[in-house]
């Protein structure tokens, strides 16, 4: 039975990490590699990749692979659904579609993402509770040559985002955080005072290259965001 590039990651790490390989060392081949684990290169080409997304290692073409000098830990952000967040914390949820409506995609929208003049967007704003409070506050707008069948989709009963995460795959995702001043629009939303910072999460998603959404998210006031690396 040959060994997996799970277990050729996981030793590797453990080497790196416990300093047998110290930082700058340069590793065996993957030649020598695939020899040692009782594998083939393929394999330990595919784990030494997940272990350079990770920040462990550099490879460099001609070059080898070298123990990074200063380890890189990558904090990951999951695409989360806003229903699982609050039922976690023990909360009973509520989601309200605010207004729905397709419109051609504004001018500073079609800049940002790269949209022809003229396409056509599903602009959503919605909003979800935990205990029947303010929870998230949520506008989006969807690119509808990419994602032509949640026109016609029921958005009353379930929120936008799960509705397209079970819908449609994305390929990749930008988010920005940013601590904002709540409008007058927001607070009543999110019935605080107008002035009050509150957290906004700004996400696009895409897929093979075009865009499908763009979101902004406003949170609570005291909403606060967590990460594991």
């Amino acid at each position: 039975m040959r060994t997996s590039f799970h277990a050729v990651r996981d030793e590797v790490k453990r080497r790196i990490e416990s300093r047998v390989w110290p930082q700058g060392t340069l590793l065996p081949t993957e030649a020598e590699l695939a020899e040692e684990f009782g594998c083939a290169r393929a394999t330990v080409n595919r784990a030494l990749r997940e272990l350079a997304d990770q920040g462990f290692v550099e490879r460099r073409r001609k070059s080898g692979t070298r123990v990074m000098t200063a380890p890189v830990k990558q904090a990951r952000f999951e695409i989360a659904i806003v229903r699982h967040i609050v039922e976690e914390q023990n909360a009973e949820y509520r989601y309200a579609l605010v207004e729905r409506k397709v419109a051609e995609a504004p001018a500073w929208l079609a800049s940002q993402l790269g949209l022809e003049t003229g396409t056509r967007v599903l602009h959503l704003t919605c909003m979800h509770y935990a205990n029947n409070r303010p929870f998230q506050f949520e506008e989006r707008w969807v690119n509808l040559r990419v994602v032509p069948a949640i026109e016609q989709a029921d958005l009353t009963k379930i929120g936008p985002n799960e509705w397209l995460l079970n819908a449609i795959p994305f390929t990749d995702a930008e988010i920005a955080f940013s601590a904002v001043a709540a409008d007058s629009r927001l607070a009543d939303f999110l019935a605080t005072t107008p002035g009050t910072p509150v957290m906004l999460l700004e996400r696009t998603t895409w897929l093979k290259g075009q865009p499908v959404t763009f979101v902004r998210m406003t949170h609570h006031p005291g909403y606060r965001v967590r990460s594991e690396y």
